[in-house]
């Protein structure tokens, strides 16, 4: 008897400590399309081990680059699933969900990175962010990255508007990035990320369209002989969290995610500007021609679409971003 009740306690014991003594490490998977020698993935990783140094080890955060876990389109269907916790995305593919978000992603709509940063500090970002979240059924956008100023890579020099006529260019599959190809008579073609090196390198498409840090991460130089400074959108991305994951944790552990996916975000930003600024000068010297481009010739050309038919924003919205200082 005395046998059964001593096995009875250790029973007891185990169960308790298994479900209260020595808490489970959660896994969070953290998904994006980015390489991981880009900063994307970089801070990325440091934010993983600053959540796992912060909950004491309660989050492990594995991150997954280079679209392993599926494209753009995929992870943040994975969101919705509950097949991934965390992606970067384009605001425009957040668009398909909350129109209002492209906007940051139309041509010329920035004049500076300033201008961007005081968008990602507004009022107005915040209150897309808050659309976003009901339309999405809770996902949270936590952070604004700086991606870069788009340019054009190609075969032959663009100069002028006419230079793209009839010009077939690879752009994301998210209907807000054909606005400019299509204003200045180019063809825009979807491709996903992973797919552009090799399209330019068959011939599938005659060029694309990235930031600076971008094209050198992806070796897009490789494939194409000419940077066209054409800088016709500031490319931003997001840091969202799954409403499914986010909802399930304490107060406490979503101010420590809050916190690092903030500073995550800034991190990426400072960085990216950074290679961006210094990006020319290491093309040139790979033998890349870098080609200045009449800008003001192509934003007179795209500005009289922006808040036409194919726009998701209201004309209110678009007035307040050129209004921020």
């Amino acid at each position: 008897m005395r046998t059964r009740s001593l096995l009875s306690l250790s029973a007891c014991l185990y169960v308790a400590l298994g479900s209260g003594g020595a808490q489970a490490t959660e896994t969070v998977k953290w998904a994006h399309v980015y390489e991981p020698s880009e900063a994307y993935h970089h801070w990325a990783e440091w934010g993983a081990e600053q959540i796992a140094e912060r909950t004491d080890g309660r989050y492990e955060v594995e991150v997954f680059p280079s679209s392993t876990l599926g494209k753009e389109v995929d992870i943040n269907q994975g969101l919705v699933l509950g097949t991934v916790d965390i992606i970067y995305t384009g605001q425009s593919f957040a668009a398909q969900t909350y129109g209002p978000l492209a906007l940051s992603d139309a041509p010329f709509v920035f004049r500076d990175y300033e201008h961007w940063q005081a968008y990602t500090d507004s009022e107005l970002f915040q209150e897309f962010a808050d659309g976003y979240r009901d339309a999405s059924g809770g996902n949270l956008i936590l952070g604004g990255c700086y991606y870069g100023l788009r340019h054009v890579t190609s075969n032959m020099p663009i100069r002028e508007p006419a230079d793209m006529e009839g010009l077939k260019i690879r752009v994301p599959n998210a209907p807000i990035y054909s606005l400019f190809p299509r204003a200045v008579g180019a063809q825009p073609t979807p491709l996903a990320f992973s797919e552009v090196y090799l399209a330019l390198q068959q011939g599938v498409v005659d060029a694309q369209e990235n930031p600076l840090p971008t094209i050198r991460a992806k070796k897009f130089y490789e494939v194409q002989d000419y940077i066209n400074l054409t800088g016709h959108v500031t490319g931003s991305n997001l840091v969202v969290a799954g409403g499914i994951f986010f909802n399930g944790l304490s107060q406490e552990d979503q101010q420590v995610f809050r916190d690092v996916l903030g500073e995550v975000a800034k991190r990426v930003s400072d960085d990216v500007r950074e290679q961006e600024l210094a990006a020319i000068a290491w093309f040139e010297e790979q033998g890349t021609t870098v080609v200045e481009v009449d800008r003001e010739a192509f934003r007179e050309a795209t500005l009289p679409h922006l808040n036409g038919d194919e726009a998701t924003w209201t004309e209110e919205q678009f007035d307040r971003l050129q209004a921020l200082q």
